[in-house]
C-alpha cells in the first residue's frame, strides 16, 4: 500500500512511518498543510493519514480542498478531538474514518488495511504486460496460474511496475519498499529481485523481466 502521511509532530512521524514501513506499506510524510496539497495532485496515493492540527492549513481544510477538486483517495483523519460533533464535522467534508488519538498502533494498521480493501474492491488491480498484479490479494497472475506476494515483495514489484523501463537506483528502491531508517543488509533489494525473478520463472511468463542495470540498479521491462 502506497500511503501519504500528513503529520507535524515530528516524532510522531517518524513512528507511524517506521511502523507502517515494517509493516510493508511505502510512506511518504509532509509536514504541512499546503505540501500535502501538492503532493496528493501529483501521486497517486492508496490511501491517505491526516492529522487534523497542522501549522498553517488545519486537516479539515486540506481534506475540503482535496474533495472540492476531485480527489476520491481515501483518507484517515487523526486528531485529538474526541467529541461526536467534531467526529461528524471530519466526516461530512469528506474523510473516510477517524481516529482519536491515543491510539494503538495495532488499530491505526487494521483501519487502513479496510480502507485500502474498499478502494480496492472499485477495481484497482494493475495490468503489467500478460501479468495481473492483484493489490487485494497481494498476488500475480498469468492465465491460471498466481504467485503469492509478501508485503515487501508486492511493494518492490509495485515500484517498478510504476516505472516500466526506466532504471531505478538500489538507494531508491531500498528507501521508497524498505524506508530511509533501514539499517539491515545492504543487498536486501538485490535478494528480493531474486525472489521476484523466481516468481515470474514459476509463472512461465514471457515478455516481463527485471534486468540489472550493472552498477546503478533494475528496471522492469514488459516487451510488445
Amino acid at each position: 500500500m502506497k500511503l501519504l502521511l500528513v503529520e507535524d509532530e515530528e516524532k510522531m512521524a517518524r513512528l507511524l512511518r517506521r511502523g507502517l514501513t515494517e509493516a510493508g506499506h511505502q510512506v511518504d510524510v509532509c509536514q504541512r498543510g499546503e505540501d500535502a496539497l501538492e503532493q496528493a495532485r501529483r501521486i497517486d496515493y492508496d490511501t491517505v493519514l491526516l492529522d487534523w492540527s497542522l501549522p498553517d492549513l488545519d486537516g479539515l481544510a486540506v481534506l475540503r480542498r482535496w474533495r472540492e477538486q476531485g480527489l476520491r483517495t481515501p483518507v484517515l483523519m487523526l486528531t485529538a478531538r474526541g467529541t461526536v460533533g467534531e467526529k461528524v464535522l471530519g466526516l461530512r467534508a469528506g474523510a473516510d474514518d477517524y481516529l482519536v488519538k491515543p491510539f494503538a498502533f495495532e488499530e491505526l494498521l487494521a483501519r487502513l488495511e479496510a480502507l485500502y480493501r474498499r478502494g480496492d474492491a472499485q477495481g484497482l488491480a494493475r495490468q503489467v504486460g500478460p501479468l495481473m498484479l492483484d493489490s487485494r490479494r497481494r498476488v500475480l497472475r498469468h492465465g491460471e496460474r498466481e504467485e503469492s506476494l509478501t508485503g515487501r515483495e508486492f511493494t518492490l514489484f509495485s515500484e517498478l511496475a510504476s516505472h516500466v523501463g526506466e532504471v531505478l537506483a538500489r538507494s531508491t528502491l531500498l528507501s521508497h519498499v524498505w524506508g530511509d531508517n533501514f539499517d539491515g543488509p545492504p543487498n536486501i533489494v538485490d535478494v528480493y529481485v531474486g525472489y521476484l525473478r523466481g516468481k515470474l520463472k514459476k509463472l512461465s511468463v514471457e515478455g516481463v523481466s527485471i534486468q540489472s542495470v550493472r552498477g546503478v540498479g533494475f528496471r522492469l521491462v514488459v516487451e510488445g
